[in-house]
């Protein structure tokens, strides 16, 4: 099924098109080399159900609740059955080389699940039909330096790179970790489990108003999300850079190289000081290159692109800022919907400093830009953005930044009914996988079919010509 279409600017010739019942696309006069909007389809047999049961690829028998973790009966004394897993909140979606999903999951279970099931591991793979073929727990290093096991609840994002390893975010216990990709080995990490850059006692948690934090060369403070650089680094020349987005404690993006010896070392963040912005009115001209202070995942995402720019998510100030990846300069700001977080709306009069609420700022839903990634033309003509505030997966043309199409709609039920949708990934063929934390709490796949004017078939390639 497809999702509601809601209307923002740059959309406006596809609502038209639809009132008067014509066959048109937005891209109808684009030249035939110019890839058109993608066209996503809801897949129902994704994932195969049901999933696994406790025991299952050496799952253990026990249920999360707040953080703490129970040991409990792998079976269902009502039923005789083994317990079934539950996800739990699906913090993070990534894809390998193989077309490969992992999802990271919370295993944070409520009632009755905390009785009838099981917590799934931390990491779950499913293959491109929607079969788990593997599932582990992942570890992090201490301020001891010894391995403990990683708090299933305070994890955020994935990414998998170049190499097929995974690495794994910790938007409450201040690291990135990574995994080989079986999850058999660790192999390096970002920062020190459970200890955050939030001086003088490195609490995780937000940092905005802490002058001494936001610039620490060793330290994350509840990172959102992490990207790394297959090409070579444009200061080092090495491969292998990883750019952080340290957006729940701290404000800033951070890039370390990956020595391979499981060690990193930090190579320069912005902005380069422990600035955040305040009062933002007007994303495109306030507080350029700055994210948000508040907690909520400023930056919330940052994805590198095929024009080697950097694209980071500034959640809560509805907007994607573009830099270089040398990070030496601010390359432009992307608007997504303003009045989606505290950004002013369409109709109100801005907050100036001083101002008691209410004033006109947005709906403080946490914001509308939360994560993206590129369709695998080789020009990365659009990109699908996550807009968490308003439960919408906006398809985006990268050039002009505009809003060209829209899949979903708040609700539990169907697909394309998104409930704190979160994150997104594209696999080779351009298909489309979203995941949702709270109370949404799955994966959705959005397969890539025919393109809007009826023209052309994707060619594998996540495109249609």
């Amino acid at each position: 099924m497809y999702g509601k279409r809601s209307i923002y600017p740059g959309a406006a010739v596809l609502a038209l098109a639809a009132a008067v019942g014509l066959s048109v696309s937005i891209t109808q006069a684009d030249p035939p080399s110019r890839p058109k909007v993608p066209a996503l389809q809801y897949d129902p047999t994704f994932p195969k159900l049901p999933l696994p049961v406790a025991g299952d690829f050496g799952s253990a028998c026990v249920s999360v609740a707040g953080g703490v973790v129970t040991t409990v009966s792998c079976t269902n004394p009502a039923t005789g059955k083994k317990k079934p897993w539950v996800t739990g909140e699906v913090a993070g979606t990534c894809v390998d080389s193989q077309d490969h999903v992992f999802t990271v999951n919370r295993g944070n279970l409520v009632s009755p699940e905390t009785v009838t099931a099981v917590s799934s591991p931390t990491v779950i793979e499913f293959d491109a039909a929607g079969n788990v073929v593997n599932a582990f727990n992942i570890k992090a290093k201490d301020s001891t330096g010894t391995l403990v096991p990683v708090n299933q609840s305070q994890i955020h994002g994935c990414f998998v790179d170049y190499q097929d390893n995974i690495w794994i975010g910790g938007n409450g216990n201040g690291v990135e970790v990574k995994y080989s990709h079986d999850g058999s080995t660790w192999l390096n990490q970002i920062g020190v489990y459970g200890v955050c850059d939030n001086p003088p006692a490195n609490t995780c948690g937000n940092s905005g108003g802490n002058p001494l934090a936001n610039v620490s060369q060793t330290l994350l403070n509840e990172p959102a999300n992490v990207w790394v650089d297959p090409d070579p680094d444009p200061v080092t020349h090495q491969r292998g850079s990883v750019y952080v987005a340290d957006g729940y404690g701290n404000h800033r993006v951070v890039v370390f190289q990956d020595n391979g010896n499981g060690t990193v070392t930090w190579l320069r963040q912005w902005p380069h000081d422990n600035s955040v912005a305040t009062t933002v009115n007007n994303p495109l001209t306030d507080f350029p290159g700055l994210f948000a202070a508040g907690d909520g995942g400023h930056p919330h995402c940052v994805v590198g692109g095929n024009d080697g720019n950097v694209y980071a998510c500034d959640r809560g100030d509805d907007r994607i800022e573009v830099f270089d990846k040398a990070l030496t300069h601010l390359v432009r700001i992307i608007a997504v919907v303003p009045g989606t977080g505290v950004t002013l709306g369409n109709n109100g009069a801005p907050c100036t400093a001083g101002t008691v609420p209410p004033c006109a700022l947005g709906l403080g839903t946490a914001g509308s830009a939360w994560d993206l990634r590129f369709t695998n033309d080789a020009a990365q003509t659009y990109f699908f953005e996550i807009d968490g505030g308003n439960e919408i997966m906006h398809t985006m043309e990268r050039a002009s930044g505009a809003i060209v199409a829209n899949l979903g709609e708040p609700g539990h039920d169907g697909g394309a009914q998104f409930t704190y949708l979160h994150s997104n990934t594209v696999d080779s063929k351009g298909n489309v996988y979203t995941g949702e934390t709270i109370n949404g709490r799955r994966i959705q796949k959005f397969l890539h079919v025919e393109c809007n004017n009826g023209n052309g078939q994707g060619n594998g390639q996540g495109n249609c010509r």
